[in-house]
């Protein structure tokens, strides 16, 4: 019987943690004269006695977890927060369904631009600061989970990027917490710098603030229905794409930048793909711009860099509704929303690296063939990959794919049409948000949708963000016994 107290416990945390947060949408609406602010503390209060319930009532002299408990706490650390999160949403002005108000609230802890709301800049600022800090904690839950979990969990080829900790235990722990304290320390930076330089730029402090934490978190937030393509300004274009650049890229290397090891970033082959991809896609689509929509050569390149970087991390941004352009341009968004960004990163997807794993992989055979004797090994970073990762980044690729599939036929049996299906599916599963066609492209909404397919999508949400196997594992029968 698997011990689930650890598990209880962690999860009482995270929901303390969540119940803190919402204090500081409260305190924009109390001070903004609003009366949601009362709908934020009462969810506060409730959302607070149930964390310090399941913290203190499960507490154990050791709170170390096994391998199953792990899987446990963090498929429930995601879902657990999250309905206690669709509260103020459930109870507030907006008054949305149980299904929209979940759909919404993981969509921020999972850092998914996908929405329900219209009328975005209609809303009370506490709502939309709200919409904003679930995605900001999202983006903190996920780090952690690519640095401390995934690699140990050996999910889908992440054991390449597992720490190596020489020493007794005492070191080990220290440096874990000066890990930690350096990602904090770098992701907490990098949102108030960027809020800072759009404030700068023009944006109304608000207004920065909600868009730098919906940027280096990668969860797209906006305080308008149009995104930055509301401010028209292409100083606030230019910071915004190179936050989500950086949204990116792995939050390690803050540790080693602030470090003074500035060679390991430079050599990074992950890094060097990363922005050879979005520089390729940036090219394609601004050429196709400038050759179809006959934009200038520098507002083309503006608005493609944007658009091409928003899909390839997940962010979901925009500035031009690309979800009517066919040809090229599709396609090449459609293939960057499933690449995604750096492992270690807040960005969804399938990960550069896993690519980069395939294209070794698939050169060290093409040679084999040429010298067949010849002891040949794939490498990454100037490290050998061992066969049991490939053969876990190929399984992980079958099951994605085999995911995708599923929701998407999934989703056109509900009744939707082809583009909404496939992309809605694609959209999830990648964490990104938007989607194509006029339904839930950039600008839409996914309000329109029915009940279940909501459910669906959340579940592909959940599922992406967690790497699949951490979900799927629960589901083996194997898992629940001794």
């Amino acid at each position: 019987m698997i011990d689930i107290r650890p598990v209880l416990s962690s999860i009482g945390a995270l929901v303390c943690i969540l119940a803190a947060a919402m204090w500081l949408p409260a305190a924009i609406d109390f001070r903004d004269g609003h009366e949601e602010w009362q709908v934020f503390a009462t969810s506060s209060g409730l959302t607070l006695f149930f964390g310090l319930a399941l913290l203190l009532g499960t507490r154990t002299p050791s709170q170390r977890r096994g391998v199953r408990q792990t899987y446990l706490a963090a498929t429930f650390g995601c879902l657990v927060p999250g309905l206690f999160a669709a509260l103020p949403l459930v109870y507030g002005p907006l008054q949305l369904s149980p299904t929209d108000a979940v759909f919404e609230a993981l969509a921020g802890l999972t850092t998914t631009n996908a929405t329900v709301i219209r009328g975005m800049d209609a809303l009370p600022r506490g709502l939309v600061l709200w919409r904003a800090v679930l995605g900001w904690l999202g983006g903190i839950g996920v780090i952690a989970m690519a640095i401390a979990v995934l690699p140990d969990l050996a999910v889908g080829g992440m054991q390449m990027f597992r720490l190596e900790v020489p020493g007794p235990a005492e070191r080990a722990t220290s440096r874990g917490r000066r890990i930690a304290f350096s990602i904090l320390a770098g992701y907490c930076g990098a949102t108030a710098l960027l809020a800072l330089a759009l404030w700068l730029a023009g944006m109304s402090g608000f207004e920065a603030l909600v868009h730098a934490m919906g940027t280096i978190s990668t969860s797209g937030a906006s305080t308008s229905d149009a995104s930055v393509g509301h401010f028209d300004s292409a100083a606030i274009t230019v910071l915004i794409t190179f936050g989500m650049v950086l949204g990116g890229m792995p939050f390690l290397l803050f540790f080693h930048f602030l470090r003074g090891n500035r060679k390991i970033v430079l050599r990074d082959h992950q890094l060097r793909w990363y922005f050879a991809l979005l520089a390729l896609g940036t090219l394609g689509v601004s050429a196709w711009l400038v050759a179809s929509r006959g934009l200038p050569p520098l507002d083309s390149l503006r608005h493609g860099a944007l658009t091409v970087v928003s899909v390839m991390t997940g962010t979901g941004h925009f500035t031009l509704e690309y979800g009517n352009w066919g040809g090229m341009p599709a396609a090449i968004l459609f293939f960057l929303a499933f690449v995604g960004g750096c492992a270690g990163s807040t960005s969804g997807g399938i990960k550069v690296f896993r690519f980069q794993f395939l294209f070794a992989d698939a050169l060290m055979q093409i040679r084999r063939l040429l010298r067949p004797h010849a002891v040949l090994i794939a490498g990454f970073n100037r490290r050998p990959i061992p066969e049991e990762v490939l053969g876990s980044v190929m399984g992980f690729l079958f099951v994605y794919a085999l995911s995708f599939a599923m929701l998407a036929m999934s989703l056109a049996f509900l009744g939707l049409d082809f583009v909404t299906a496939v992309s809605g599916a694609a959209s999830a599963l990648a964490n990104l948000g938007p989607g194509l066609g006029p339904e839930i492209g950039p600008g839409g909404s996914y309000a329109g949708l029915p009940d279940l397919a909501k459910w669906l999508l959340s579940l592909g949400m959940l599922v992406g963000r967690l790497e699949l196997f951490t979900v799927l594992v629960l589901f083996v029968p194997a898992f629940w016994r001794q």
